[in-house]
């Protein structure tokens, strides 16, 4: 039997303790929608180069190119279909992006008429492509890059040749790099290496400035490698180049797990494996690996802040910027996975616990509310100053776990909240209820840019009624400004 974390606490299943695989984000009792974009950001996803061969599915949805077609408003990574709709749905939900895919049968072109031609994109998605570009799609992809456009390489292990059509990505990749019109002398500077690595969890390096590990998605730490390879890198070539995940036991020009660079205008970023990207869930008959909610790693994070660095959302590394070019990017709560235990943070006794009842999502510690079965109020908050001219994006995973059994009445509520100085409440972000109970933890984003030159108050309210328990449980917050 499980133990409890004080004596009125009462847990449902164990699978609702400890799953920790996100089983669809629940839907919100009422929530701040973040401020969408005044021009939104427009991404391609490439799926003209047999990238659902064999056991793959990198698509974001079966409605193609426009994935609106299958649900014109998601909130869960299942309202599409496909092993990258999490990924999809999470940039959908900002109101900040624009999604579109190009469809099997089609091909890259860059400065004509159609409406999935690259000319109307800032970033081309290539997630584990599987058959060879041609010279005419080379010549699109390299010329879109040096006009602006962000590309995001994603490769697989070597070997890893889904249509046994003689080429795996690491080939194709490499191909588009060192065999196109436009530069084949290590424009990027890395080339990929022909490598199966079978497993790893690769580590970010620090680098607090880094708008792709500590952007407005949250802080990246880990990723993972479930049968993948690294890349070389040559700073000689390319100084832009830069690693920013190793292999475990490399550093420097070896072993780089994830990299970025630039190219003319563009930006540049390669993935080495594409089990990170893949939620779990997609068309039937697919074997599929849910590595995006990975409790080992943070892929989630490292996905949507490279798209939103791509895309010129950030204003590290140039281009575009929130904060109009005078924010210094960084994080700004501290003690924001709890793991120092209770400092930092004003809570109510007991809530930030490293109790074995409730799983953390990473580390051991994290913020549990409620959950006694009977009348109570629990409080976290910390005070936070956002600097003037800069981005704001509040970022926390949740989880929820009930007893109770309706499906109509919020009977135990959370409420997210910003305050000001005089504890006045500024804003509700967000009220989370029994009815957004699932199996693992969700993570939540909302703008708080309009905040920026303030002194507020970052707070969440547990209500529990006086029978059945609800649990909200909370885990690696972060407030992050660019």
């Amino acid at each position: 039997m499980l133990g409890f974390r004080r004596s009125r606490h009462r847990l449902t299943t164990a699978a609702a303790v400890f799953g920790l695989l996100v089983a669809g984000a629940a839907v919100q009792a009422s929530a701040a929608a973040p401020a969408a974009a005044a021009t939104p950001h427009r991404i391609l996803f490439d799926n003209a180069h047999a990238e659902t061969a064999g056991n793959a599915d990198w698509i974001i949805s079966t409605s193609q190119p426009d994935p609106l077609g299958q649900d014109s408003s998601p909130s869960a990574e299942t309202d599409w279909t496909g092993a990258l709709s999490s990924w999809g749905v999470a940039l959908q939900k900002t109101g900040d992006y624009s999604l579109k895919t190009l469809p099997s049968g089609s091909s890259l072109a860059y400065g004509g008429s159609t409406a999935t031609d690259l000319s109307n994109f800032d970033t081309l998605v290539l997630p584990e492509p599987n058959t060879l570009f041609t010279t005419a799609e080379k010549t699109a992809i390299m010329t879109f890059v040096k006009n602006g456009g962000g590309l995001f390489m994603i490769s697989d292990h070597t070997g890893a040749d889904r249509n046994n059509d003689g080429y795996d990505a690491v080939e194709i990749l490499n191909d588009l790099m060192t065999n196109n019109s436009v530069d084949s002398t290590d424009p990027f500077g890395f080339s990929i290496d022909s490598l199966s690595i079978s497993s790893d969890y690769p580590s970010a390096i620090s680098d607090s400035s880094n708008a792709v590990l500590h952007g407005s998605f949250g802080t990246v730490t880990k990723s993972l490698i479930a049968s993948g390879t690294t890349a070389t890198l040559k700073p000689a070539d390319n100084s832009a180049v830069k690693g920013l995940l190793y292999r475990t036991g490399y550093s420097g020009n070896t072993g780089a797990f994830f990299a970025t660079s630039t190219f003319g205008s563009g930006r540049v970023a390669f993935w080495g494996d594409s089990s990170p990207i893949d939620d779990g869930t997609g068309q039937s008959g697919n074997t599929l690996y849910d590595g995006w909610n990975d409790t080992g790693a943070t892929n989630a994070a490292l996905a949507l802040n490279a798209t939103e660095w791509l895309a010129g959302g950030s204003s590290s590394g140039g281009g575009g910027g929130g904060g109009g070019g005078t924010c210094t990017a960084a994080q700004l709560l501290a003690n924001p996975g709890f793991e120092s235990g209770n400092t930092s943070w004003t809570a109510t006794s007991g809530v930030i616990t490293n109790s074995s009842s409730e799983a953390a999502r990473t580390g051991s510690y994290k913020a549990w509310l409620n959950g006694y079965g009977s009348a109570n109020t629990d409080t976290l908050s910390q005070s936070v100053t956002i600097p003037s001219g800069c981005a704001a994006t509040l970022n926390f995973y949740l989880h929820v776990d009930t007893a109770e059994t309706t499906t109509s009445t919020a009977y135990d509520t959370l409420k997210a909240q910003v305050l000001n100085s005089s504890g006045t409440v500024l804003s509700t972000l967000a009220t989370y209820s029994n009815l957004n109970a699932g199996s693992g933890y969700t993570l939540r984003g909302f703008d708080l840019s309009g905040y920026a030159g303030q002194t507020v108050t970052v707070k969440f309210t547990g209500t529990e009624g006086s029978t059945l328990q609800t649990s909200f449980v909370l885990d690696d917050t972060a407030l992050n400004v660019s």
